[in-house]
């Protein structure tokens, strides 16, 4: 079966329904109308460039047009995780380790399923390895930057608990191991809570955008399951990883915080 083709109208439609939220943020008086609009508009010329983009790239079949893709999708989303922080380390280290983490996620997730499960010919095939790699970059990146927001604002938050476990002779992996692992846990649940309602109370989008567009559902099924499977493993990776190294970062050897290494 092939999808349906989009039409004007349906577009003209997905715009109308955006404006009713509009209209609704100012009857109810939310406050929310600007950013609509302004999401809304970003939404819409990003994806039309990207859409466009990935149409030049698909149609070249070049390895060097799609590692210089994936670079700057990497670089973009590493940027995009240091901007999410309301509390900043000091100077740029949020863009290192925040990026670090959320590349190294990424990277070794995308090689594992590029080179064992989806096995694309060749392995850089454009058409699997971006689209593959946009999907775990996006929840790797979401992942770093919920774990590094928990870190910065629990430490800053329980600056004097932490101090008296230094000073009653704890190292600084044991004050520092409940907030590494709280920011780990709540960096995980939104993918958790998507693995365990998966099939039953909701369809994911990728295996919903396989049966849109001709697959056996079984079969459709099968690919979520590895999706899924490397996504938790690619924010597992990224979490654990920016938790550890912002930790670090807030602490010294002697058994210090360090909290001069704050943006202020």
């Amino acid at each position: 079966m092939t999808p349906t083709l989009l039409t004007s109208g349906d577009l003209l439609l997905a715009g109308g329904m955006l404006c009713g939220c509009v209209a609704l943020s100012l009857v109810l008086s939310l406050g929310i109308q600007k950013a609509l609009v302004i999401a809304a508009s970003r939404m819409v010329v990003q994806l039309v460039l990207a859409g466009s983009l990935l149409l030049l790239i698909f149609g070249r079949s070049s390895v060097w047009l799609t590692v210089a893709m994936l670079v700057f999708m990497l670089a973009a989303a590493s940027y995009e995780v240091g901007t999410r922080q309301l509390v900043r380390l000091t100077p740029g280290w949020h863009f290192a380790i925040g990026g670090g983490s959320t590349v190294t996620g990424t990277v070794i997730v995308a090689l594992i399923g590029l080179l064992t499960a989806l096995q694309p010919h060749p392995w850089y095939q454009a058409r699997i390895a971006i689209p593959m790699t946009g999907l775990l970059l996006g929840n790797v990146m979401n992942a770093v930057s919920l774990t590094m927001n928990t870190v910065l604002s629990t430490i800053s938050r329980e600056r004097s608990a932490i101090e008296a476990r230094l000073t009653l002779g704890a190292t600084r992996a044991e004050a520092m191991n409940f907030t590494i692992q709280q920011a780990i846990r709540t960096a995980l649940i939104p993918t958790l809570n998507q693995m365990a309602a998966a099939g039953i109370i909701t369809l994911p989008g990728i295996m919903t955008g396989q049966i849109l567009a001709g697959m056996n559902p079984l079969e459709a099924s099968k690919y979520q399951i590895v999706l899924m499977s490397l996504i938790v493993s690619g924010n597992m990776i990224g979490a654990t990883l920016a938790a550890i190294l912002t930790a670090a970062r807030l602490s010294d050897t002697r058994g210090r915080l360090r909290m001069d290494h704050l943006a202020r």
